[in-house]
């Protein structure tokens, strides 16, 4: 999977950027706040149709213009493709391919895979739990876009109950929608579990490999899910345990105005030797954890479509120290690499890798041999 290049009109800090890329390692410099993550985020959603930064598509429109664009010529094996992105501060994003448009964007199915590693993954051991699930339904929906359907259709439902619970708080008789938002929050809900429980137990598979290699087999990882409706096997189980569940929290719910039970509130931890690195890791723990996460993650996909996903390194290579470097370092011959950073010299240990230097200052690119103060006039 690689893509080639992108065309962005208006859209963050970019007015008209067009840029071809390296089918390996494309290394983009630049001083904070220049447009680096921008390009980045517009990969990602080349991938996914939306953005990994924010769910708000007026957010991605530049400042004081109507309309944004991005244009990506993608390749996954042999298969070409042309995918095209137009938001409108007024109207849904439009979107095409190979100039077909698309009904929605969960439509979209390029073949293309990204994995994004940034500063804030690093937090996601010690973090609350809204950040694990928000990195779990991440990973499975490019997997899986029928899950993300389902997860965007259960929190429309949940928002929905949440109101009603709120309504009838001080009502002496229950309206018959709360069941049937009880019903349709079940059924989804327990798709979602079943999911969930199916992805951490493949990521717990690829997770203890690649942490005992990072760890040098000192430390043994486990991963376990914690599920709100804790019983139950089958969908039918599940569904079945939620609505109960749901019934007899219903005067809870009510008191308290919002659904304290359902995937909405799941998590999972992570163990490092039996302890829950939540509570016991250390920062340099917490890294290899982390790392160890993504390396697995690029495992998955790699098992689940046949491909290598794009690797997108938003300003954490120089937060890991040489050795966890190296680990990272090796997935970058098998797959096309995006890494920021603020200085060139944070490259140590690619010398011996295809790789193209891309300069950014205020939303202008250098490609080549061009040096930092060539690129900001000093």
């Amino acid at each position: 999977m690689i893509i080639e290049g992108i065309k962005l009109i208006n859209f963050r800090n970019y007015n008209n950027l067009s840029v071809l890329f390296n089918p390996n390692i494309n290394i983009m410099v630049g001083r904070n706040a220049q447009g680096k993550t921008n390009l980045l985020e517009a990969i990602y959603i080349c991938s996914t149709g939306r953005s990994f930064r924010t769910s708000r598509d007026k957010e991605i429109i530049k400042f004081e213009k109507q309309e944004a664009y991005i244009g990506a010529n993608l390749k996954v094996g042999e298969l070409e493709k042309f995918t095209e992105i137009k938001f409108d501060k007024e109207k849904s994003k439009r979107i095409k391919v190979n100039k077909i448009e698309l009904k929605s964007y969960k439509e979209l199915n390029t073949g293309l895979k990204v994995v994004v590693f940034s500063p804030e993954d690093l937090k996601l051991v010690k973090d609350g739990p809204s950040n694990r699930r928000n990195y779990l339904d991440s990973s499975i929906s490019q997997l899986k876009p029928l899950y993300y359907y389902n997860l965007n259709r259960y929190y429309k439902i949940l928002i929905q109950r949440n109101n009603l619970l709120k309504s009838i708080k001080f009502k002496s008789s229950l309206p018959d929608l709360i069941e049937v938002f009880d019903i349709q929050m079940a059924k989804l809900g327990s798709l979602i579990i079943l999911e969930r429980e199916s992805y951490i137990n493949r990521l717990l598979i690829e997770a203890k490999i690649n942490h005992n290699i990072i760890t040098k087999n000192t430390e043994t990882l486990d991963i376990d899910y914690l599920r709100s409706i804790e019983n139950g096997k089958s969908l039918i189980e599940i569904e079945k345990q939620f609505l109960e569940i749901l019934k007899l929290s219903r005067k809870k719910d009510i008191e308290l105005g919002t659904t304290t039970k359902g995937p909405h509130r799941d998590d999972f931890s992570i163990l490092i030797n039996g302890k829950d690195s939540k509570i016991y890791a250390s920062q340099g723990q917490q890294r290899s954890i982390v790392l160890t996460l993504k390396l697995s993650e690029v495992e998955i996909i790699k098992r689940e479509t046949g491909y290598n996903p794009i690797l997108l390194l938003d300003d954490v290579y120089s937060e890991l120290d040489e050795e966890r470097r190296i680990h990272l370092t090796k997935l970058f011959s098998k797959m096309q690499t995006f890494i920021t950073l603020t200085d060139a010299v944070d490259i140590n240990g690619l010398d011996g890798y295809e790789k193209e230097f891309f300069y950014i200052n205020n939303g202008c690119i250098y490609n080549g041999k061009k040096t930092w103060r060539e690129v900001n006039g000093q």
